[in-house]
């Protein structure tokens, strides 16, 4: 027998409906050339980008009321709550099948990763690419997982650890003046100090988290354990979602600035919630750290048990940005996952998310479902290609990921590219459309 972590739900628990908001955060957004107005209700301002505030206060309701009618703000946005549950426990059930239908790598577990198959046998064809490579040459890619946090000492991730090669470890300094103190690995948001601040050890809380980074990520014929789809990635953890999830706008917002801010080009969240209350400010984040820093972010759809998100949207999910991809999941059959949300204009592409087997913390290894793993399985895909072809902008990389999908004609009404992703196909199709690729980034500059 052995642990499997059934985890169907966990995009469901985080998209509780909640009104629920913090009480000392708000956002103000002011007026071009404009500064943030002086209030006895303000105790500390922290500038985001544009024109944009993250403002600590004794009262975020009187503060709202108060900015309301000054001609100076454009607009004040109150820092929700994603809502409160119980995450997935784990659960003992039969061994999985791994059966050897898989050469690339030497790590005596990766043939249960069925994701890795040919497109042919519902997978996403990792084995294909690695056993018949179409690219050789790699670059080192960050992928930022917001998550639970990560167990950066498991055996298969310690190696593929992003490190902040700013920061001098366990000194208590806030070496590279970055506003976090030891942040090696990444950052904590949920644990801050008296001021605030965020914590600088993303350690894991809960297993979600540290799944999700060995499916990107896991270190590659190594000998122990499985491999991870992508292989020249460094993992950066952010810890953003609490092990009951509850993720707030707040923490989303400072983890995908800090991000993007060093150096992650891919944001993987497999997170959300099923509300927004009008406010934009996560819409504006990706937006920004696209624009500016060339960031792509991967987001799940949802586990509400084929709900439209085109008619009950989820959030970050149904953002209308351009530099957002939206992923559903898909089974060892080759459909659609029974619990993945759907959208024919809203979900982008399907992916492996159910039983998908990845590292747990203490160097151990589960299954979990949800498309919180059809997610990271998209991130992987997408971290392997960029490696291949850094020149890629986050656009022309997301066109590419959705132009090369396997089509699966039920799958034509209910996402955008009607297909699962597919690494060899994405980059056989980069090969081949290269140069058109390459010359439309530099018409659109």
């Amino acid at each position: 027998m052995k642990w499997i972590i059934l985890a169907s739900l966990t995009i469901s628990a985080a998209f509780a409906q909640s009104p629920r908001f913090e009480s000392t955060r708000l956002f103000v957004k002011v007026a071009k050339g404009a500064k943030l107005p002086e209030s006895s209700l303000i105790q500390s301002a922290k500038p985001l980008f544009g024109q944009n505030y993250l403002v600590k206060t004794s009262n975020a309701v009187a503060l709202e009321n108060e900015l309301k009618n000054n001609k100076q703000v454009v607009k004040t946005e109150r820092s929700y709550y994603a809502g409160k549950r119980k995450l997935p426990t784990a659960q003992k059930t039969k061994s999985m099948d791994s059966s050897s239908f898989f050469e690339a790598f030497n790590d005596p577990k990766a043939s249960k990763v069925w994701a890795f198959r040919d497109a042919s046998r519902k997978g996403v064809s990792v084995n294909k690419a690695y056993m018949d490579p179409l690219a050789i040459n790699k670059e080192e890619v960050i992928v930022a997982v917001i998550d639970t946090g990560v167990d950066y000492n498991h055996e298969d991730l310690r190696d593929v650890m992003w490190s902040n090669p700013a920061e001098i470890a366990n000194n208590g300094i806030d070496d590279d003046n970055n506003g976090y103190i030891d942040d090696i690995h990444g950052i904590d948001t949920i644990n801050k100090d008296d001021q605030g601040n965020a914590s600088g050890d993303p350690m894991a809380s809960h297993a979600h988290g540290t799944h999700v980074a060995g499916t990107i990520a896991a270190s590659q014929n190594n000998g122990v354990g499985i491999a991870g789809i992508a292989s020249n990635v460094k993992i950066m953890a952010i810890r953003a979602v609490p092990d009951s999830s509850d993720e707030t706008d707040a923490d989303v917002v400072e983890s995908f600035l800090y991000a993007a801010k060093h150096g992650a080009k891919i944001i993987n969240c497999s997170f959300g919630k099923a509300h927004n209350e009008g406010g934009m400010i996560v819409n504006e984040t990706i937006d920004h750290i696209g624009q500016t820093y060339g960031a792509l972010v991967i987001a799940a759809a949802g586990n509400e048990y084929r709900s439209d998100n085109d008619n009950k949207p989820k959030y970050p999910a149904s953002f209308p940005s351009d530099y957002l991809l939206v992923v559903a999941s898909t089974n060892k059959s080759g459909g659609l996952s029974w619990f993945s949300n759907v959208g024919q204009n809203t979900v982008d592409v399907a992916a492996p998310g159910s039983s998908v087997y990845s590292t747990v913390p203490g160097n151990g290894y589960s299954s979990m479902s949800g498309t919180s793993m059809a997610s990271p399985t998209t991130a992987g895909v997408t971290a392997e290609v960029l490696s291949h072809f850094p020149e890629l902008n986050p656009i022309s990389l997301k066109k590419v990921i959705m132009e090369s999908v396997t089509k699966v004609g039920r799958f034509e009404d209910l996402m955008v590219s009607g297909g699962r992703i597919d690494l060899y196909q994405a980059l056989r199709h980069t090969l081949n459309n290269y140069d058109e690729l390459v010359r439309n980034q530099s018409l659109k500059r």
